[in-house]
C-alpha cells in the first residue's frame, strides 16, 4: 500500500509541477517565447503573380514576362569532396561556359574562376549579364553545377523581365514597365489593362521546421489576364518598314502611320517614329494620338462637307481662283501654284483634286463669314471636335476655335477651313475618314479586343460608335466620289494603285514655332495623306503623317506614296485564292486550245497525254482547219469545211493562224489589239474578193 501511495504522489507532483511551468510559459513568459517563435516564423510573405501576356490578333506574343537570371558560385559548399570534383572538371566548366557565353573565353573563365575560389567566396559572380532561362538551362548541366546548390555551391537569382518577341514593333503603343517591375507600368496597353495583366499577389508565411524554411501558402497568388490586342504583326511590319525608309529619304524629324479595319475600328498597325541624335528611328513618344498639329489640307475635307450638307454648294459649284492669289480681309491666301499662275476658274470637285486653298477658304467665306458659328456647328455635328476616349492614355483633345472665343478675328475662318488655326491629332483626322468609309458611322478607333484567362475571355471589348451619322447619304456620296477623283485625277496619283481604287486627301502645311510664327529660322512642314482602300467597297483606312524640315514638301509625293505602299501590300497580304481552282497533280488538267490548224492541235495534246474527242476525219499531209471547245474532260477538235470561193472564219484563232490562213486566201489583214481573235470585218462564208483587207479586233 505504501508503495502504491509514493506512485500517485510522484504522478501527483509530476503533475503539478507540469501545470505550474505551463502557467509559467503563458504568462510570466509569454513575451520571451513569442520572440523565439518570431525569429522563426515570417508572416505574410507576398508572392508575386505572373504578369499576363499581350497578344497580337492573330495570336502571337507582342510582350511576356521571362525570367532572367544572375548565377553564382559557393566555393564552400560540398566541402573538399566538392572542391576536388571542380578541380577535376574545371577545363570542360571553362569550355562549356564559353560556348554559352561566346564573348568570353574558357581561359577568362577558367582566371575568374580559380579568383573564386582563392576568395572562398560564398556568392561568387560567374557572368556578369544577366542570362536567359535557356542559358541558365545549359549551363545547369555542366559538371559540378548539375548537383544541388548544398552539394555543389551553383546557384541562381531570378529576375522576371518583360519582354518584346517582335522588338520594336508597336512597342510605344505596347507600352513600358519601370525597371523596377513593382512600380507596374509607364504607358501604353501595359498602363491601361495593369489591373487584368498584373494579376494579385499571393501571401504566404516563411516557418522554420528542422533547420529548414517551408513557404505555408495563405492566399494563393492570381495570375494576370491575357489582353488580345487588335495589332496584326504583319501589317505593322508592312506600315514601319514603308515609313521608315521614306523618313530616311527625306530626312524627317517625325513620322506616323496608322492602319485602322474601318467597320470596327480595330488599330491594325500604329508606328511612331522620331530621329534620334544617333540620325535612327525609333518610337520615343505616341505621336498618332498625342500630336497637336494644324492638319492642313485634310481639313478641307470637312469644310466641304460642311458647306455640301447645309445646300451651300454642290460639286459643280465653279470659283474662279484666279492667279492663285486672293485677297482675305488684307492678307493673302496663296495655292501652291500661284506662281505658276493658279488654276483659274474651277468647280468644288477639281478644287479638292488640286488642294486649293484660295477656292476653299473663299466658298467657306462667302457663306458663313456672317454666321461663323454655323460653319463650327457644322464640323460638331461630324464630331471631328470631340476627344476619342482612346483606351491608352496620351491622346490629345482637338482644338477647333469658335467666333466667341478669345482670338478669333476674320481671317480666322478662311483660314480654319483650310487646315490652319486648329490643332487636330492625326488619330482623330484618320477617324473622320474612316467614317466617310463607315456609310457615315463614326467608330472609336480600338486597340484591345479581349482579355483572357486560362483559354476564356474574361472581358470583350465591343466597337463603340462615336456618331451614328456624321451627314446625309447624298452628302457621303458626293464627298466619297470627289475624293475617289482626288487620287486617280488629282495631286493624290501616288497614294492609288493599279490593281484597286483609292479614295483620300492629301494636306501640306506649314508647322508653328509658336510665338515665333511660322517662318523662323527654317521652315518646317507636315505632310500627310489620309484615305481609304478599296473605294467602293472600303475595308481599310489609314493615314501618314510626316513632320519635315525645309522644302520640298509634298503630301502626295512624300505621305501618299508610302500609304500606296501599305495600301498595296496590305491588299496583297488579304488577298484569297477560291480553293476549288487548286489544282491535284494527279488531275488532267484540260487547257483551253485556240483555234486553229487541227492536225497540228491533235499532235501537240497527244504529247501532252490530254484527253482528246475528235470530230473530224484524219487527213494526212493535208491542212485541216478547226475550232475547239474545252469540255470538262477532254479538248474537243471540231474541223470546218475548206470553201476555197469563200471567207473563213479565224475567230477564236491567234494572230499567227489567222494572218497565215487569210492572206493564203489572197485576203489582207490589218489587226487591233493582242490575244485572239474576237470579230473580223468581212465575215466568215462571205465571198472572196481579192486584195480586199480584213480588220481582226483581238483581245
Amino acid at each position: 500500500m505504501t508503495r502504491y501511495f509514493f506512485i500517485v504522489l510522484l504522478m501527483g507532483l509530476v503533475g503539478i509541477a507540469i501545470v505550474v511551468k505551463g502557467a509559467m510559459i503563458m504568462f510570466a513568459e509569454r513575451q520571451y517565447w513569442q520572440d523565439v517563435a518570431d525569429r522563426f516564423v515570417k508572416e505574410n510573405v507576398a508572392v508575386k503573380p505572373n504578369r499576363g501576356n499581350i497578344l497580337s490578333s492573330d495570336g502571337k506574343l507582342m510582350a511576356s514576362s521571362l525570367p532572367e537570371y544572375r548565377i553564382y558560385m559557393d566555393f564552400k559548399a560540398g566541402g573538399e569532396k566538392k572542391d576536388t570534383m571542380f578541380m577535376n572538371h574545371l577545363g570542360e566548366i571553362c569550355e562549356g561556359l564559353h560556348q554559352i557565353f561566346p564573348d568570353k573565353s574558357a581561359a577568362e573563365f577558367k582566371r575568374h574562376l580559380l579568383n573564386g575560389r582563392k576568395k572562398g567566396s560564398r556568392n561568387f559572380l560567374i557572368y556578369p549579364k544577366r542570362i536567359s532561362y535557356i542559358q541558365y538551362k545549359e549551363a545547369k548541366r555542366l559538371p559540378v553545377f548539375n548537383l544541388n546548390k548544398y552539394r555543389g555551391g551553383f546557384h541562381e537569382q531570378a529576375y522576371n523581365q518583360r519582354k518584346k518577341p517582335f522588338g520594336s514593333l508597336a512597342a510605344q503603343t505596347l507600352g513600358r514597365l519601370y525597371a523596377d517591375t513593382a512600380l507596374g507600368a509607364r504607358n501604353g496597353i501595359e498602363l491601361a489593362f495593369d489591373t487584368l495583366l498584373k494579376g494579385r499577389d499571393g501571401i504566404t508565411h516563411r516557418q522554420k521546421v528542422m533547420n529548414k524554411y517551408l513557404n505555408i501558402v495563405d492566399l494563393p497568388p492570381v495570375d494576370g489576364c491575357d489582353i488580345i490586342s487588335t495589332i496584326d504583326v504583319g501589317m505593322q511590319d508592312i506600315c514601319e518598314k514603308a515609313l521608315v525608309d521614306k523618313l530616311k529619304e527625306i530626312n524627317a524629324n517625325v513620322g506616323v502611320a496608322v492602319l485602322m479595319e474601318v467597320a470596327t475600328g480595330e488599330v491594325k498597325a500604329i508606328v511612331n517614329m522620331m530621329k534620334a541624335n544617333d540620325g535612327n528611328y525609333y518610337e520615343m513618344n505616341s505621336n498618332a494620338i498625342s500630336d497637336m498639329l494644324e492638319p492642313g489640307s485634310t481639313f478641307k475635307t470637312a469644310s466641304i462637307m460642311v458647306a455640301l450638307e447645309d445646300g451651300k454648294i454642290t460639286p459643280d459649284t465653279e470659283v474662279d481662283t484666279g492667279n492663285g492669289i486672293m485677297n482675305m480681309y488684307g492678307s493673302k491666301m496663296r495655292d501652291h501654284n500661284w506662281h505658276r499662275g493658279g488654276y483659274g476658274k474651277i468647280n468644288v470637285t477639281r478644287i479638292l483634286e488640286v488642294s486649293s486653298n484660295v477656292g476653299v477658304s473663299y466658298l467657306i467665306d462667302k457663306h458663313y463669314k456672317d454666321n461663323p458659328q454655323k460653319f463650327v456647328d457644322g464640323l460638331k455635328r461630324m464630331s471631328i471636335d470631340q476627344p476619342l476616349h482612346l483606351q491608352i492614355p496620351g491622346e490629345g483633345k482637338p482644338n477647333i476655335k469658335g467666333p466667341k472665343e478669345r482670338y478669333f478675328a476674320k481671317t480666322t475662318l478662311p483660314w480654319m477651313s483650310i487646315g490652319y488655326e486648329t490643332q487636330v491629332p492625326p488619330m482623330n483626322i484618320l477617324t473622320f475618314y474612316n467614317a466617310i468609309a463607315n456609310n457615315g458611322v463614326m467608330v472609336r478607333p480600338k486597340f484591345v479586343k479581349a482579355a483572357v484567362k486560362d483559354g476564356e475571355v474574361i472581358e470583350k471589348f465591343p466597337t463603340e460608335v462615336i456618331n451614328a451619322k456624321i451627314c446625309s447619304d447624298h452628302t457621303l456620296t458626293q464627298i466619297r466620289e470627289i475624293l475617289r477623283k482626288v487620287v486617280s485625277e488629282g495631286l493624290a496619283k501616288p497614294a492609288g494603285s493599279k490593281q484597286f481604287s483609292v479614295s483620300g486627301k492629301t494636306g501640306t502645311a506649314q508647322i508653328s514655332q509658336g510665338a515665333a510664327g511660322y517662318k523662323s529660322g527654317r521652315v518646317n512642314y507636315l505632310v500627310s495623306f489620309c484615305g481609304y482602300f478599296p473605294s467602293e467597297a472600303p475595308k481599310y483606312s489609314c493615314i501618314v503623317s510626316i513632320q519635315k524640315p525645309g522644302l520640298p514638301a509634298s503630301g502626295g509625293l512624300m505621305a501618299g506614296s508610302v500609304f500606296g505602299k501599305i495600301a498595296e501590300r496590305v491588299y496583297a497580304k488579304n488577298l484569297r485564292f477560291d480553293i476549288r481552282s487548286a489544282i491535284d497533280s494527279t488531275t488532267n488538267v484540260i487547257p483551253a486550245v485556240k483555234a486553229g490548224e487541227m492536225n497540228e492541235a491533235l499532235c501537240v495534246l497527244n504529247e501532252l497525254d490530254v484527253p482528246v474527242q475528235k470530230q473530224f476525219p484524219e487527213q494526212k499531209k493535208k491542212e485541216l482547219w478547226g475550232h475547239t471547245q474545252a469540255a470538262p474532260s477532254a479538248v474537243i477538235l471540231q474541223g470546218q469545211e475548206d470553201s476555197s470561193g469563200t471567207v473563213p472564219s479565224v475567230i477564236g484563232m491567234g494572230a499567227k493562224d489567222a494572218v497565215y490562213l487569210l492572206e493564203s486566201k489572197g485576203l489582207r489583214v490589218r489587226l487591233n489589239g493582242v490575244g485572239r481573235v474576237k470579230s473580223q470585218s468581212i465575215a466568215g462564208g462571205s465571198r472572196i474578193v481579192k486584195g480586199q483587207t480584213v480588220v481582226l479586233t483581238l483581245r
